[in-house]
C-alpha cells in the first residue's frame, strides 16, 4: 500500500491516463467533480458507469474491459464491498495502480491488486493529493 508523498507525487506525474469507476454525471456527485477536476490537469479521463453513454460531456464505458487504450490509474469511486470485481479487472487489463477513493478500504482487494503487482494508493482522494502535491 503507498502511503508515502513522493511516490503518490511520482504516480500522479508519470500517469496519463485515468479511468474513473463509478462516475456520474451529476457535477455535485465527487465522482464527476473530481473526473472533471483530472481532465482539467491534462489527465485523459475515461468514466466508467454501465448506466450512461456520456458524463460530462466525456464518452462513458461500461466497463474498464471496453476503454480502448491502456489505463494507468483506476480511480474506484464504488462501495467498499463492491471493488473486488473492479480490482479483478484492473488486473485483467494491466493498470497500473487502483486508487480507491475517501472511505473506500478494501483490504482483500488491495492484497489481491498488490499480489498481480498493481501498486495501491486506498482510502485517499486523487483530487486533494493532487492539489496538496502538484505544485
Amino acid at each position: 500500500m503507498i502511503t508515502d508523498d513522493a511516490e503518490i507525487r511520482s504516480i500522479l506525474a508519470s500517469s496519463k491516463t485515468i479511468a474513473v469507476v463509478g462516475a456520474s454525471p451529476k457535477p455535485w456527485r465527487d465522482s464527476g467533480s473530481i473526473a472533471l477536476f483530472l481532465a482539467g490537469k491534462k489527465y485523459t479521463v475515461y468514466p466508467v458507469n454501465p448506466k450512461y453513454e456520456d458524463v460530462l460531456g466525456m464518452k462513458c464505458y461500461a466497463d474498464l474491459k471496453s476503454i480502448p487504450v491502456k489505463i494507468d490509474i483506476v480511480d474506484i469511486f464504488r462501495n467498499a464491498n463492491e471493488v473486488e470485481p473492479i480490482v479483478d479487472e484492473a488486473i485483467l487489463i494491466e493498470a497500473k495502480y487502483v486508487w480507491m477513493q475517501l472511505g473506500v478500504i478494501n483490504e482483500r482487494a488491495a492484497a489481491r491488486a498488490e499480489s498481480a503487482g498493481l501498486k495501491v494508493i486506498m482510502d485517499r482522494c486523487i483530487a486533494i493529493e493532487h492539489r496538496a502535491l502538484m505544485r
